[in-house]
Formats: structure tokens, sequence, C-alpha cells
């Protein structure tokens, strides 16, 4: 029987999945890396989730929203993307981020986040595009964000290629100045000087 709504006790966490004690059941769901790092062991989650079905395996996927549930939905709906891929577009861009920048045709937006290639985001845009539902006009989103959605994607894969997990990585470009268009080389680092910090 599918599970709509997953809702009980964090027992622990990793930078992308949590698991959630429900009836004495620990249940383990792959989330986007913003709901896992928003979530302490001992936090009640509330989470709307997807089972998907492979032949070798059953993976639930949770989200803090319907609204990020459905986009996830869409978004695998498209020829190409995977439930893995869908969830690093979630954790790498918001909600509004997301279909704004579909729903505005941005393609480039898209493809900055770590694999998603240039083919694949315009499979996005062109099969989503009338269907996402950005926030009404006057909401807070520029349209779409600048060339860096939230932690620079760019120098989040960079420094989790160079063994810091992806919730150390996001911390350290979240510090990274979100004006200029500095080499990926030179935003690295000055990511890394956050760690000589810490």
């Amino acid at each position: 029987m599918p599970i709509a709504r997953l809702r009980g006790v964090v027992e622990d966490r990793g930078d992308d999945w949590l698991i959630v004690g429900v009836g004495g059941v620990g249940m383990l769901a792959s989330v986007p890396a913003t709901t896992a790092e928003a979530l302490a062991p001992g936090d009640e989650a509330a989470l709307f989730t997807h089972l998907h079905v492979r032949e070798d395996a059953l993976t639930l996927f949770g989200f803090s929203t319907r609204e990020d549930l459905t986009l996830f939905e869409q978004l695998i709906s498209v020829s190409g993307v995977g439930p893995r891929v869908a969830l690093g577009l979630l954790s790498a861009l918001d909600y509004a981020q997301l279909t704004t920048s579909i729903a505005g045709g941005r393609a480039d937006v898209l493809r900055r986040v770590p694999g998603i290639g240039q083919k694949t985001a315009e499979r996005i845009v062109l099969e989503l595009r009338d269907k996402v539902q950005p926030p009404a006009a006057g909401a807070d989103v520029e349209a779409p964000p600048s060339a860096r959605p939230k932690a620079d994607a760019e120098v989040v894969a960079a420094l989790m290629g160079l063994g810091y997990s992806q919730s150390e990585a996001a911390a350290a470009a979240e510090r990274l100045p979100q004006d200029g268009d500095a080499p990926l080389e030179d935003r690295v680092r000055q990511a890394l000087q956050f760690f000589a910090r810490t």
C-alpha cells in the first residue's frame, strides 16, 4: 500500500536522508539536502512521500511540503530524469527558484546544478514549462536567481570532490559573496578558507 505521508521523530540523518521513527519502525526516506539540514535527531518530522518502485529496490522519498512532492513527481515524469537527479535539483534550488526558472525557460540555471546537462535541462523546460506553478507575482523571488542558486552548486560539487560532505560544502559555499562572477577556482579557494577558520 502506498505511503502518502510520514510523521514521526527523526532518529538519524545524513546529507540527503532521514530515519523517521513511526510506530516502533524506523522508516528511511531520501530527502532534499535542505530538508535533512533543517531537522536534527529528536525533532518531529512530517513528510509528504513518494514510493519509487524498481525491480530491485523500493525507495521512499520525503518532502516537507506538498508542492515539493508535486514538483518532484513532475520532474521524474520527464524522460531521462530519475529520482536522484530530481532530488539534486530540489537540493540545489528551492521551490520558488526551480519553478520560476522552468516557467521562464531558463535552462541555463538548471545546468548549473551538478548532474544536469544541457539536453536534460532543455527537456525539463520544454516538458514542464506550462505545468509548473511558480509563486504568485510579488513573491520575493527574482526571475530567476542569478548564476549561483542558493549555495553555489559548482563550488559544492568541487568541495565534495575534495572529500567534504554535502552539508559541509553547502555551509562553506553559502558564505561566499553573492555578487560578481569570480572563476570557479577562486570561489573554491575562498570556500576552503572557511574550513581553515573552523
